[in-house]
Parts: structure tokens; sequence; C-alpha cells
């Protein structure tokens, strides 16, 4: 019996043979009414995860996996039980305890408390273990579906845009449908869901109106099955399609904004929320060594060990996991699939960094693929060491190929020459020059060369879409006056200044030279790959093949080019406030630590250490001396130092984080603010 994760295109759970499900389907039907709410719920997420497995069967097999990992658990439970109650671990004798008057009560339950134990530990353990493999297999398709559901929602906007332009464009209704059903690349989970009407109407011979009617019910998103339902009392009345389109357009414009104005609303309340909880292990630290000081008190150092490299961490990768809740990236790579054949295309898409391209498919038939590919590899190769800044432009993550070797060659010169701390006394006694050595060094010899080439990249990428929607509008004034796509791109070029004016000058000349405008224009567009050029890219490309006046197609992705625009200054305006509030969260915990080493741990050990002095020499009691026996201020120097590097580089990750949902964009956030807490820290020992 073997069991495989899912895999495949339609997402269902693939295994090797169903013998699992098969040998717990009486199980099933023992305990699972058909009709039942759970049943048909689970049916439903099924159908929208787009899962070919059958509720029973994969109820079934969610039984067979859930009772073998319980198993499983009940024996490692009981192994558990064993060795921590009947070898005498774990005393029984303070563990249970009841009152008896009765020897005989007394003897049966001494009686039946080790193997009573030792069976109570394994079936805990065998019911936890049954939860986590039934539950774990049954919330997959509502974690699937609830992703479909996500990336619809934010794609449906652009979906009826584009279906729009194609209207304008003079599609009729099924070529929309189809249209969208091929646009896979582009529209993702929304192209999904026509293609299962197109299917339906095609290998099923079921009418289009009723294909419609049930993918209004199956999909995942209300917004889609609504505008579905909508869509097919158009079709059931012969209404104008267009108008019909141009209003859903309008309104799910609308409705994006509104979407994106409560997202931001969520982000402000996470920024309050953080800037509260961050300062709670402030307050923790600080009451953990005013409470120190306190004589007969028993606070150890454990607990400030606790705060130090347990709380805050989990504080700020928590946050990070909360924001990622509600703020999501653009779905979509940005990728344009080329037209049918046009395999030197396909293979620069699908090519690795480290593929050498359309060679790679002949190399081991003839001896000459294999020479061209040696040559083609030296050629790449020379290509990269000439200018390594483009390669490490495109390529940021490779920067660590370098960097991360040279950051251990430094840090072990540092140990094997003796410059480093090589325990944790040596770090208590140099706390700056130890977390230096094992933590800034190999933060700014990491990072500042990614930070350096991502954000690069990023602002190369993204100077094509600066001026898009005006260079749409200007295509669509050429193309108005009787011009060609290909003669309005060759005038806006000639006219416009920019990057895309560039491109534009750039796609005229190829197909000049013999290559097709759809060809031209996917090459442009993958050589950028943002999500929202390619679906403006596949709009234009699309409704160029039906006719060359389609200035109405333009004006509509400038429309919707705009709506974009406005999305986004809206999302910096308002995150810039969220950054703004977490680096002054940073800087007033950096302040507090600060004052409290300054101003009290090390004014109270002055103040001891005089006392101490002043007794030895007048015969003055020293009282100090419960300070120096509770309180180690090296140790709390070095705790305060790390605290706020630590806080330094999460606040940095959540900054660019809330900013771009991309953490490789907090990068640049965590090498300013880590150099404050290095900097302050300098200055405070």
């Amino acid at each position: 019996m073997s069991l495989e994760l899912p895999d495949g295109p339609d997402g269902g759970l693939v295994t090797g043979t169903d013998l699992l499900g098969e040998r717990f389907y009486p199980l099933y039907e023992r305990l699972f009414d058909e009709d039942g709410s759970f049943v048909n719920d689970l049916e439903t997420k099924l159908a929208q995860a787009r899962m070919t497995d059958t509720v029973e069967m994969y109820v079934s097999r969610a039984l067979g996996i859930g009772v073998v990992t319980g198993l499983l658990l009940w024996l490692f439970g009981l192994v558990i039980g064993y060795g921590l109650f009947a070898t005498g671990l774990v005393q029984m004798d303070t563990l249970v305890g009841m009152p008896a008057q009765s020897e005989t009560v007394i003897a049966f339950f001494d009686a039946i408390r080790t193997p009573g134990l030792v069976l109570a530990t394994g079936l805990v353990f065998g019911a936890v273990g049954f939860s986590l493999g039934f539950g774990s297999l049954v919330a997959i398709p509502y974690s699937r579906a609830s992703a479909r559901k996500r990336e619809i929602n934010m794609l449906l906007t652009d979906s009826v845009s584009y279906m729009y332009a194609l209207s304008v464009g003079g599609l009729n209704q099924l070529e929309i449908l189809e249209a969208m059903a091929e646009a896979e690349d582009t529209y993702g989970e929304v192209s999904r869901e026509f293609q299962s009407i197109v299917q339906e109407t095609e290998y099923f011979d079921t009418d289009y109106r009723t294909a419609i009617r049930q993918q209004a019910i199956e999909t995942p998103s209300d917004e889609l099955s609504q505008f579905l339902t909508d869509m097919l009392s158009i079709v059931n009345s012969g209404g104008d399609m267009e108008s019909f389109l141009e209003d859903k357009k309008e309104k799910h414009m609308r409705t994006a904004k509104q979407q994106q104005e409560m997202t931001l609303e969520t982000l402000e309340l996470f920024g309050e929320m953080y800037m509260t909880l961050s300062l709670f292990p402030l307050l923790l630290i600080i009451i953990m060594v005013i409470m120190q000081m306190v004589p007969d008190t028993d606070i150890s150092n454990n607990m400030l060990y606790l705060v130090v490299y347990g709380l805050i961490p989990l504080t700020g990768i928590g946050f990070i996991v909360l924001i990622s809740t509600v703020k999501h990236d653009e779905p979509g790579d940005g990728y344009l699939q080329s037209g049918v054949g046009d395999r030197r295309l396909e293979s620069r898409r699908d090519r690795s960094v480290l593929d050498l391209g359309l060679i790679e498919r002949f190399t081991g038939e003839y001896s000459v693929f294999d020479r061209i590919k040696n040559r083609e590899g030296t050629h790449e190769t020379i290509a990269v060491l000439r200018r390594p800044h483009v390669f490490f432009r495109e390529n940021p993550l490779f920067t660590l190929a370098l960097t991360v070797p040279a950051t251990l060659a430094i840090v072990t010169t540092a140990m094997v020459n003796g410059s480093a701390p090589l325990s944790w006394a040596e770090l208590v006694e140099r706390p700056v020059w130890g977390t230096l050595i094992y933590v800034y060094i190999p933060i700014y010899v990491t990072m500042i060369p990614l930070a350096i080439f991502s954000e690069w990249n990023v602002r190369s990428r993204h100077a094509v879409v600066s001026t898009l929607s005006e260079d749409l509008r200007k295509l669509s004034s050429a193309n108005d006056t009787g011009m060609t796509l290909l003669e309005s791109l060759k005038s806006v070029s000639d006219t416009t200044s920019g990057r895309l004016a560039r491109e534009f000058e750039v796609m005229y000349t190829k197909v000049n030279y013999g290559m097709s405008l759809r060809e031209a224009l996917a090459e442009f567009n993958n050589k950028y790959h943002i999500p929202r050029l390619a679906r403006t890219v596949k709009l234009i490309s699309k409704a160029q093949e039906a006719s060359n006046e389609i200035g109405d197609v333009l004006r509509t992705a400038a429309r919707a080019s705009e709506n974009h625009d406005d999305i986004e200054r809206e999302r910096k305006s308002r995150t810039r406030m969220q950054v703004v509030i977490i680096i002054m969260t940073f800087l007033t915990m950096l302040a507090v630590i600060a004052i409290l080493q300054t101003q009290f741990v090390e004014t109270m050990a002055g103040l001891e250490a005089d006392g101490a002095d002043a007794g030895a020499a007048g015969d003055v009691g020293a009282g100090g001396g419960d300070f120096s026996d509770n309180v180690n201020t090296a140790l709390l120097s070095l705790l305060f130092f790390h605290a706020v590097t630590f806080q330094a580089i999460l606040s940095g990750f959540i900054s660019g984080y809330i900013r771009d949902a991309n953490l490789l964009s907090g990068l640049k956030y965590v090498i300013v603010l880590v150099s404050i807490a290095l900097f302050a820290w300098i200055m405070v020992t």
C-alpha cells in the first residue's frame, strides 16, 4: 500500500492504489450519513477545489490515514508512558492521589495506577494522531477552495475588463467564453472556471446555458457566481452583452477599490496591534530586571533568555503570518504563453538560469549538438563574467552563492585566530564585538548585495509600467486616426520618451525583421514578467488578431491600468504610515532599553561599587551587595543588545512585507535598523 501527495493539474489526490479507501469504506458508511451536512459540504469543497475524488472515497481514505496515524502515535504514546511512569521517572505518588479508607481500595489503585497511566498516555497520543491524520486530509479541499476563491476575486476585475474589450472588438458570446478559457496564463483560476464551461459544451454535449448555470453553482467565488448568473440572464433574454460587460466592469472596479480600502484598514488595525504587542517583551524585561534587584526573589536569567530569544522572535514571525492572511501578492507569474509551435519562445520562457535553452533538447542525439552545447555554455559564462552586475540584477538570489561562502570564511577566520568569542562567557564579556562577528557581519555581507540587486531588479522591471496608462491612451488616439497597431507603436515611440516607448520601438523593429506582432508582444512581456503588464499585453494581443481598429480596446486597457494606478497610489500612501509606526515602535524600544542600561543598571552597579569601597575604608555597612548577587550587568547588556537587534531585524522584514507583500523588500529596512541599533549600543556601552 503506497500513498502519494496530490499531483497533477486537476489537483486530485493521486494514490498508488485505493486499497486504503476501499478497506475503510464500511467504516465510512457506519459513521457518516450520505445526506449529512458534513458530507455535502465536503463534496462541495472538493468540486470547488477542482479535486476529482468522490466524497465517499475521499472520506474513507481520510479515515484510513487517521487510523494508521493514530495507531502509530498510540504505540509511541505507550512507549512514552512506560518510560515516564513504569520506570519511576515521574513520581506517581504525588501525581495521582485520592483519599481512601479501605486498604483494599488503596491496593487496587496501586495495582492499576501504572498500567492506567501508560494506557491513558497511549490513548491521548492516539487520539491526537487520528485527529491530525483525518483532520489534515479533510482540511485540504477547504484550503484549496479558499485559495482559489481569493485568486478569482483578485483577478475578476481584470477578467471582466478583458471580456468587455473582446466584446468591443467584435467577438460574440461563445468566442468570449472560449477566449477566457484560453487565457489561463494570465487569468489563472478565473480562466479555469471558464474552461469547465467550454469543456462541458465540447465534450459532454451540454448546452452552454446549462454549463454556465452549473458553473455558477460550483465556483468557490460568490462574486464570480453572481457574475455568471447575471450573464446567464442576459444570454437567455437576448440582451446587449457589451453593455452588460461594461456595467460589470465599472462595478468590479469600484468593488476592487472598496476591497483595497478594507485591506488597508485591516493593516492599520494590525499596525496598532503590533505597536502594543512588540512593546510587551520590553515591559517583561523591565519587570524582570527590577524584580532581580529585590532581595530574596527567585527570578532566574532563564526568563530573560526566554523573552529575548523566544518571545521577541515569535511575536515578529507571528505578526508576519498574520499580515500574510490579509495582504497577498499579485497572482500569476507574469509570463505569457506564445503561439502554438513557437519552440524558441517557449524554451526561453521555461529555461532556468543554468539552462542553455533550446539546444538542451537535442544534446545526446548527435555529437554536433554536444559541441554546440559546450560552445553555448562557454559563451554564456563569458557573458556573465563580462557583465556580472546584469546577471545579478536579473537573478538577485544568486548573490548568496558568493556572499554566504564569504561570510562563512570571515566568521571561521575570526574563530580560528581567536578574534571571535568561542564560549558564552566570552560573548558576555565582549557583547558588541561578539555580536558584530556572529550577527552583524553576516547580515551586512549577505543582505547588502541582495538588497541592492533586488531593488534594482524591481525598479528596472517596473519602470516599464510607470507610463503604461498614458502610453495606452496615446496608442488609442493613434489607432483612431486609421493607423494599424504596429504603426501606432512606431508613432508613440517616436513622440514619447521612457522605457515603454523604447520597447515599442524594439517591437516595431522585430516585426519588420519577420517576427509576428503576437510573438513580439509576448517576448516583450516575458522580458519583464509583471502580472499587471501581462494582462494588458494579453488583451491587446487578442484584440489585434480580430481587427486593427482596436481604439476602444486600448481605451479599456488604459482605464483598467488607471484603476490599478489609483489603487497602487492609495496603497503606498496608507502603508507608508504603517511603516512609520513600526519603525517608531522599534526606536521607542531602543531608546527605553538604552536608558534602562545607562541610567538604571549601570547607575545601580556604580552605587554598589561606591558603597562597597566606603564600607571597606570606614567600616560603613555595604548595602549594595544584594545587587551584585542578583544581577549580572554584563549579561544584561548582552541580552539588551540582542533584544534590540532581533527587534530591528523583525521590524525591517515586517515593514517590507506590509509595503510590497515581499520579504526581500524588507532587506533595506533591516540594514538601516540594525545599523541604528549597532551605533546606539556602541554609544551606550
